[in-house]
């Protein structure tokens, strides 16, 4: 017995044929999306000891900040972006809050904040803390907001927590970790670092 195929359906069937291999065609043609800019920070204390790492993802809107601190006293904790890319001990070759458009310090100060004015870490009794927030006012791609700068940028952890408001530090005390921003490939390999180029793109 013969089964007849409608003649609808012998028209659209090479149709779709054709629609599949078009979709399949151009999906090979046209090109990913690209990954994400991402960075990673390794912070060291004042004697050279390891004590927390950072990842940094640009998103549509900021950058995510991912911190997992040890080995620190217990406490809230001031965190910034520091305007230069250098962590020699007392950390003050960090320089000051990254800053590019010169506001006052202070996530609550109405003049402000600084670009690099960030949440405060918690850390715990055993020496551990995790920070995870985003920071709308840099990016890690090029422009006038990049951390990505001619000279890097140094995030740095403080003896004490942030005020939000006290112009320039919010009294959060001296330096007491420090690492420097590092780009990665799409691999998670680094590029530049302490040692390395810390230019833009």
């Amino acid at each position: 017995m013969t089964t007849k195929v409608p003649r609808t359906a012998r028209v659209l069937l090479p149709i779709a044929a054709l629609v599949v291999t078009g979709c399949t065609v151009l999906s090979a043609i046209l090109p990913s999306p690209p990954p994400p800019t991402t960075a990673t920070v390794e912070l060291r204390d004042l004697e050279g000891k390891i004590v927390g790492n950072a990842t940094l993802t640009q998103m549509s809107d900021g950058v995510r900040l991912v911190l997992d601190a040890r080995g620190l006293p217990a406490g809230g904790k001031a965190v910034h972006f520091h305007d230069a890319g250098r962590c020699e001990p007392p950390f003050s070759s960090a320089g000051g809050h990254f800053n590019p458009e010169r506001k006052r310090h202070g996530l609550l100060n109405p003049d402000g904040p600084h670009a690099g004015d960030l949440a405060n870490i918690r850390i715990g009794a055993d020496g551990a803390g995790r920070l995870e927030t985003m920071d709308y006012r840099v990016s890690l791609d090029p422009g006038t907001s990049s951390l990505f700068d001619t000279d890097g940028t140094a995030l740095v952890i403080h003896a004490g927590p942030d005020d939000f408001s006290t112009d320039p530090t919010g009294n959060s005390g001296a330096p007491i970790a420090c690492g420097v921003l590092s780009r990665t490939k799409t691999n998670g390999d680094e590029v530049g670092g302490p040692e390395g180029p810390r230019t833009r793109p």
